[in-house]
């Protein structure tokens, strides 16, 4: 016969199977503590439970597991008979499902991180329409970190929108199956003819510990860029049957097991200890604030990141070109009519193989290369296209000393702009001899003498404009060419518009063309602009309240202005990826990774840098038509102006209805517009001169002496 222990244990046990099925709503979990007067911490020890997950529990973000729901059922229950529920008020346990119906747990997307959420403060979750699908609605990432203080290293997952969830995994290979069966991570995708992005988990410190890696990597290590293959959680994934990518176990790693079906099934861990978020595209390399960030700000910051742009791949480069793979993806499933299969089928407005390259667009270490030149030759404009950004600084005449001010100006996303409507090659080149005629809607480049282009009295609107103070739109130094060069389509057709005759000797053009960049382009605008937005700068303000307001962000929300830098980053980074150079992973001469990818596209970026120069001179030249006032200095996308007062509006030009002179720079927020990069005063640059015999670029440090803008790469 039973003990009366036993028969207690047993009757235990049914009330606590019982209780699986009956809680009371969140709301009344939360009205029941209240009533009570108890905190969550209070309720969390004497669960042996964490306070952020009493708050989920009364979120309904998530549920208590055995043991811990049948002691909070019996918790709540005590304290319904105690503080019943007001007359009149709904029942607050729904009532049991029919036996023969099955229910689906209702889908709740996930928020869209752009409200600040304090740390450690699970927020409520509203419904954003970029995640509609219940595969993915606790966001497309999180940050994995180990509560300091919990008994044996307890894991938890800060999501998007202040979401906290439960980690059961012991081992990285038990983290990476949850997250691919229960976490319900991950991103949509940005066409249908792409696919979803992949679920990113960004472990902090405690995590590496908490999962067996190291705090930081070995030299060699961060040599390689890499564990090593005998490292035991290496071995440990393995063993798991899971695998990893060719670049192994790095900063970015991918893990994944072979697809279920047409599903993939893989995960991307970012360990910004070793480097995976580096401060000069990510962070701010005077104040650096990642290291010591919170994870749910860090998952905030992240998560917008996601939102706006796309998933995170890599830096914030690679991140730029998986973008344009994303919208514009190379292959569709098309059905075979004669056998009702669906097969691959190529999209006719994406990049889609790779094709042969072009001697005169490739860097100097391509394989192509070897043999043509000798080791540490220089080729000339005439061997290579050298088609960068301005960077180009002359003297100041006597009437411009006398000017107390050197203003800067700087082009917002100039990348981005200049990637908007551009027709780019999306086929193989094919080789023009015998002095062929000039096409414009050829992409390519064009074999041309443009020495003759004189600017010196050039006349813009019917008004002489002195071209000796303007750098030359040809050359990056802004020097007239002196002879036969290499030129994108954009640089000949702007001789063409500038009224002069081209004549080219030869030319490499893609047939096939397009505007493979607009969707790019589009989407990175409304991020910049959104984030802008958050940083209190709208579109539609007027010149002063705009400068005004530019002024103040710079005291607003520093999670705010690290995703700004990123996603900048991103356009410049992204353009810069499509001649990726050898970094010294092959030798000389042997062909690298990057020349694998149908994006390794140098022709591409050299149209949109050609691009950036060539709309800039543009503008400068009506600019001088229209207010007499000439560049100084100019550095990729900065120009310095000479000025009377320390402001823009002091210098740019206006119509007498006190609209901006058309075809001038005109400040605002949109990409292509400009805005104040930084005042300095004429002594200032003379000094400078004095200081660097000369060689000195005022553009690059006019901002309170900060460092130069790069060049794409």
């Amino acid at each position: 016969m039973s003990t009366e222990n036993e028969l207690f244990g047993a009757v235990d046990a049914l009330l606590e199977q019982v209780a699986q099925d009956d809680l009371p709503d969140p709301a009344e979990r939360k009205r029941l503590r209240e009533a009570a007067g108890l905190s969550q911490a209070q309720i969390a020890r004497a669960l042996d439970a964490r306070r952020e997950a009493v708050g989920n529990w009364e979120a309904g973000r998530t549920e208590p597991r055995p043991p811990k729901r049948a002691a909070y059922a019996r918790l709540l229950e005590g304290l319904a008979e105690r503080f019943p529920a007001p007359p009149g008020a709904e029942p607050t346990t729904p009532p049991p499902a029919p036996a023969d119906t099955v229910t689906a747990p209702e889908a709740t997307p996930p928020p869209p991180p752009a409200a600040k959420t304090p740390a450690k403060t699970p927020a409520k979750k509203p419904t954003p329409a970029a995640t509609a699908t219940p595969r993915f609605e606790n966001g497309p990432l999180a940050v994995i970190d180990v509560a300091a203080d919990a008994d044996g290293g307890e894991a938890m997952a800060y999501c998007v929108g202040g979401l906290i969830l439960d980690v059961p995994a012991k081992s990285l290979a038990a983290l990476v199956d949850w997250t691919l069966t229960e976490a319900h991570l991950g991103q949509p995708r940005l066409h249908r003819n792409g696919r979803d992005a992949d679920p990113v988990l960004v472990l902090a410190p405690r995590a590496l510990e908490r999962y067996g890696l190291p705090a930081a990597l070995s030299d060699e290590e961060r040599r390689a860029g890499r564990l090593k293959d005998s490292h035991k959680v290496v071995k440990q994934l393995g063993r798991a049957e899971l695998q990893l990518t060719q670049r192994g176990f790095g900063p970015w790693t991918r893990v994944f097991r072979d697809p279920e079906g047409s599903r993939r099934r893989c995960v991307q861990l970012c360990i910004p200890a070793w480097g995976a978020l580096p401060v000069d595209e990510w962070d701010d390399k005077q104040s650096p604030q990642l290291p010591a960030i919170e994870p749910p700000d860090l998952a905030r910051f992240l998560g917008t990141y996601a939102e706006r742009v796309m998933t995170p791949r890599g830096t914030t480069a690679v991140t730029g070109l998986e973008l344009m793979t994303a919208l514009r993806p190379p292959t569709r499933a098309e059905k075979n009519e004669a056998t009702g299969e669906y097969e691959r089928a190529f999209n006719a407005d994406a990049l889609t193989q790779v094709y042969d390259v072009v001697p005169c667009e490739v860097p100097d270490e391509h394989p192509i290369l070897k043999g043509v030149y000798a080791r540490h030759h220089l080729r000339t404009p005439a061997e290579m296209l050298m088609e960068e950004p301005f960077d180009w600084c002359r003297d100041l005449t006597d009437d411009e000393c006398m000017k107390p001010y050197l203003v800067g100006i700087d082009v917002n996303m100039a990348f981005a702009a200049a990637a908007n409507g551009l027709n780019v090659g999306l086929n193989g080149p094919t080789h023009l001899t015998g002095n062929p005629a000039f096409d414009p809607s050829l992409p390519g480049s064009w074999l041309v003498d443009l020495s003759h282009v004189d600017l010196s009295r050039a006349r813009i609107n019917g008004r002489t404009v002195d071209g000796d103070r303007l750098p030359s739109p040809f050359t990056p130094k802004g020097t007239r060419p002196e002879g036969p060069a290499w030129y994108t389509t954009p640089t000949v057709a702007y001789a063409v518009e500038l009224g002069f005759d081209v004549a080219p000797i030869e030319a490499y053009v893609r047939t096939a063309s397009g505007r493979y960049l607009d969707g790019w382009y589009k989407r990175l605008r409304d991020a910049y602009v959104t984030t802008m937005a958050d940083l209190g700068v709208a579109t539609g303000m007027g010149d002063e309240e705009f400068l005004e307001a530019m002024a103040r962000s710079k005291q607003m929300d520093p999670a705010m202005a690290l995703l700004l830098k990123a996603i900048k980053a991103t356009a410049k980074g992204g353009i810069g990826k499509l001649r990726q150079r050898n970094r010294g992973q092959v030798p000389y001469y042997e062909p690298w990774p990057a020349l694998a990818r149908e994006t390794w596209r140098p022709d591409i970026r050299a149209a949109v840098l050609a691009t950036v120069r060539i709309g800039m001179h543009r503008k400068m030249m009506k600019t001088a038509a229209a207010a007499d006032v000439y560049p100084v200095a100019i550095a990729t996308d900065c120009i310095v102006y000479p000025s009377t007062g320390p402001s823009p509006l002091d210098l740019l030009p206006y119509t007498s209805e006190g609209k901006p002179a058309p075809g001038t720079f005109r400040l605002g927020v949109s990409p292509g517009m400009v805005k104040h990069e930084g005042t300095q005063t004429v002594l200032w640059a003379e000094s400078q001169f004095e200081n660097h015999g000369g060689l000195f670029n005022i553009a690059r440090n006019i901002k309170d002496g900060g460092p130069a803008a790069d060049d794409g790469e």
